[in-house]
């Protein structure tokens, strides 16, 4: 056998040396495609539900959000596995499908049984989608540092640099770090998100006989757009909207003044 191929090899020499010239020319396009990790990513296809709720058991996370999404969620096409954990106001659970199943496509089955399953759930829960990550976890760390910027003389400058620090990562980088081929999040941490807190004087809230409740009311009755029609006028159409979206600190003050005196900012 070893025989006839070797004899056939030789009376065809020109077909092998061109067998052989594509050989090379494969492996050199191979090699140039080919990905090198330190790590080899051996993560198979899942599918993630995270689902909060915030201030629930996780007995209670278990029965009224894990299990009913369970439930929807049985039945997927070319599904090998699904696992759940319930936490303290959390929720995961992990959809594993065979690997010949595009990751796309995965997501797309398990949305769609999502949404259905969005209606059995209690009010204030959130199911979303996991990111589309693998097993590697996080590959990079970079901080944020100001260089012209003098040193601190208080704690209370050193709590704004922080800030103003975290707003960037925040409004700036992060979005433009997402637009690099191949990342799929960015995680922040550190840093003080920018927040503004009206805090409430129990003695006052006492005095003028107000709640909590109406406080957060009149707050959010006032932090909001709203939409309007088209007022017509011959060829001409203006939009009527109603800009209401607090924009500084004096908005928010003005809301308190004039639902009462009982805030102290």
């Amino acid at each position: 056998m070893i025989e006839r191929i070797i004899q056939s090899c030789l009376r065809h020499r020109f077909l092998v040396l061109m067998a052989l010239a594509g050989l090379v020319a494969y492996g050199v396009y191979a090699s140039l495609k080919l990905q090198v990790d330190a790590f080899p990513d051996v993560t198979n296809v899942q599918v993630q539900v995270y689902t909060t709720w915030p201030g629930m058991s996780s007995e209670e996370v278990e029965k009224q959000v894990t299990f009913p999404i369970e439930v929807q969620l049985a039945g997927l096409p070319d599904m090998t596995e699904l696992r759940s954990v319930s936490r303290f106001g959390f929720s995961l659970i992990t959809v594993v499908f065979a690997d010949q199943v595009d990751l796309y496509f995965a997501r797309q089955l398990v949305l769609e049984r999502l949404i259905a399953a969005k209606e059995k759930l209690p009010k204030g829960s959130d199911p979303v989608l996991g990111p589309i990550a693998t097993g590697l976890s996080e590959i990079y760390q970079y901080t944020l540092e100001e260089e012209t910027a003098p040193p601190p003389a208080s704690p209370g400058e050193e709590t704004v640099r922080l800030i103003r620090l975290r707003t960037i990562q925040d409004a700036i980088v992060r979005p433009l770090l997402k637009t690099v081929p191949g990342v799929t999040d960015i995680n922040s941490f550190g840093g003080y998100v920018k927040q503004y807190q009206v805090q409430v004087d129990p003695d006052r809230l006492r005095k003028f006989d107000l709640s909590l409740k109406q406080v957060f009311s009149a707050l959010a009755a006032s932090n909001v757009n709203a939409g309007g029609n088209v007022l017509e006028r011959g060829s001409e159409q203006a939009l009527v909207r109603g800009m209401g979206l607090m924009q500084t600190i004096q908005d928010i003050e003005e809301v308190c003044s004039r639902k009462s005196t009982a805030l102290r900012y």
